[in-house]
């Protein structure tokens, strides 16, 4: 499935910019007041904005895709710009920018996180990386609140003389694997536990033994060596730590062979809100789509709020099971199943029942 040029979030639409959009184009690159912490970063003149819009739709001819025009979804007022762009084969760059108006509501975190879950889903496998002046907190509030990490320092080509260099901000990466070195088990054993303690719902309740967690590990390991299971893990840029994991399960039944059940998944408590549920989804999608997957499924209990969770993922609820989970006496919660296609087809019940 090629990469989709246009993305919808909660409040957005992002879409590929035309001609017709040059004047809100210009409008939104000349505004000083969105430039109050690098005036001289601002395009000088209407034609410099013009030019940087000409190379953006050159950016989209060559790659199939880059930065995209983001509208209100309720108004269709143009409200910002956002993406990626391909900086000469070595790393994506991220790049957000907003109306004036649009400033302080959360549309700079809505946009970045798209574009980060975008890039690690479908874009090429390069660093997805913001280069952000720490002067500029509400862009590094951005970019941590996207679950990235300072990794470095840049100075760019046109830095005042005086001028601090930019921190280089670089998204987690996508792993997938069939079997765990030694340091990545304990770091999944620990993760697995912490998740549970924390009250995520990934097979057992808060307090659960280390024993009865090692053995559900060690039986995964054994359907990896089995060649039936594929670990996906989300990895820190900045130390390489596993800061998320996904078990991708093939079934015996060879007429399932183009779905698979994504299991446990669980990313480190002590980062919630940081988007790295959305990447380590996004990341998912891509290890299964790339073994030809067409379709997952997932269980969640009632009453976790994953649903939700998931729904923005792009899942839908395929099955119920009424009462089925039993987390407490008089406490039963029902088992959802929810499903995603992973191609380019709707999920459609069959109509022969």
């Amino acid at each position: 499935m090629p990469s989709p040029n246009v993305v919808e979030t909660a409040r957005l639409i992002l879409r590929p910019p035309t001609e017709a959009d040059r004047d809100a184009w210009v409008r939104l690159h000349r505004d000083p007041r969105t430039y109050w912490h690098a005036p001289h970063a601002m395009s000088q003149t209407d034609d410099d904005a013009a030019a940087f819009l000409e190379r953006t739709l050159a950016h989209w001819d060559e790659h199939g895709f880059g930065l995209w025009l983001a509208q209100d979804k309720v108004t269709r007022e143009v409200v910002g710009v956002c993406g990626l762009k391909d900086v000469e084969g070595a790393f994506l760059n991220l790049y957000y920018r907003l109306v004036f108006v649009g400033l302080g509501h959360g549309l700079g975190r809505e946009m970045s996180r798209a574009s980060a879950a975008h890039a690690l889903e479908f874009l090429p496998a390069l660093p997805v990386r913001a280069l952000v002046k720490e002067v500029n907190t509400p862009s590094v509030r951005t970019a941590l609140g996207t679950g990235f990490e300072r990794v470095g320092t840049k100075v760019l080509h046109d830095d005042l003389p005086d001028e601090p260099p930019s921190t280089v901000f670089e998204s987690p990466r996508a792993e997938a694997v069939k079997a765990f070195d030694a340091s990545t088990r304990e770091q999944v054993l620990d993760l697995w536990v912490r998740t549970n303690d924390a009250g995520g719902s990934v097979g057992f309740l808060p307090g659960a033994a280390l024993d009865r967690v090692d053995a559900a590990l060690r039986a995964h390991e054994d359907s990896m060596a089995a060649g039936s299971t594929v670990a996906v893990l989300l990895r820190s840029a900045a130390d390489d730590r596993v800061l998320g994991t996904s078990f991708l399960v093939q079934g015996s039944n060879p007429l399932l062979d183009h779905t698979r059940t994504v299991y446990r998944v669980m990313t480190d408590p002590d980062r919630r809100g940081q988007n790295l549920g959305r990447l380590l989804m996004a990341a998912t999608h891509r290890v299964a789509r790339e073994s030809g997957v067409e379709i997952l499924s997932l269980g969640v209990r009632s009453g976790s709020g994953l649903s939700r969770f998931y729904a923005s993922c792009g899942y839908e609820e395929s099955g119920r099971v009424l009462g089925a989970i039993r987390v407490a006496p008089g406490d039963e919660r029902d088992d959802i199943t929810l499903t995603r296609r992973l191609d380019d087809r709707t999920l459609t019940p069959d109509p022969r029942g």
